[in-house]
């Protein structure tokens, strides 16, 4: 089954957000799966990205977008915030055909939102186990996101800091491991 990329970001984002809930202001400066990522540099991206974003399926021209900045707190409200209105935007009238002049290309909104839901499977799974967390999802949500990776991550897309060359995640890693895996994270499972 061809999950849509609305369904997939449906549980993705909330769960995300579900992780951020539960980070520590201890934990901020932590190092992520992510290279050249904290878990702090992860929250400003996905929240200056997402902001961006939700602009682009609403059809608008995105300002420039600035993290919060230096703070002594998790934002985890302004977190979900963003993360709320990009779900809004994405499941907005004519979001997915829309085409979405982006980093990677000119896209329609249907390959855009499933580009999204990767990058919001693979941070999430990044702060979470940055955080000490689980990062669980349905086994189908997991399933769309690994098929659309297969497919989606070429070479050309492998730049060594979007994505990275495939590595091995071992035996004892789960599909979110294996994704991971995939864009070039290093995923060290517990025997």
């Amino acid at each position: 089954m061809n999950m849509e990329p609305t369904e997939q970001l449906s549980y993705i984002l909330p769960t995300v957000s579900s992780v951020v809930d539960r980070i520590q202001v201890m934990q901020m400066d932590d190092p992520t799966p992510c290279d050249k990522f904290t878990v702090h540099d992860i929250l400003d991206h996905m929240m200056v990205l997402g902001g961006t974003f939700t602009y682009w399926f609403r059809g608008d021209d995105a300002p420039e977008l600035k993290p919060p900045g230096v703070y002594g707190w998790v934002p985890a409200k302004e977190f979900r915030e963003v993360m709320d209105d990009l779900l809004a935007a994405v499941t907005s009238p004519g979001a997915l055909e829309r085409m979405i002049e982006s980093p990677m290309g000119t896209m329609s909104g249907e390959t855009f939102a499933r580009l999204v839901a990767l990058d919001g499977l693979l941070h999430g799974w990044d702060l979470a186990t940055a955080t000490g967390q689980r990062f669980e999802l349905p086994p189908a949500v997991i399933d769309a996101v690994a098929s659309f990776a297969a497919e989606a991550l070429t070479d050309d897309l492998r730049d060594g800091d979007t994505f990275k060359s495939p590595k091995q995640s071992g035996p004892g890693a789960g599909p979110i491991e294996r994704i991971a895996a995939f864009s070039g994270r290093t995923v060290a499972v517990a025997a």
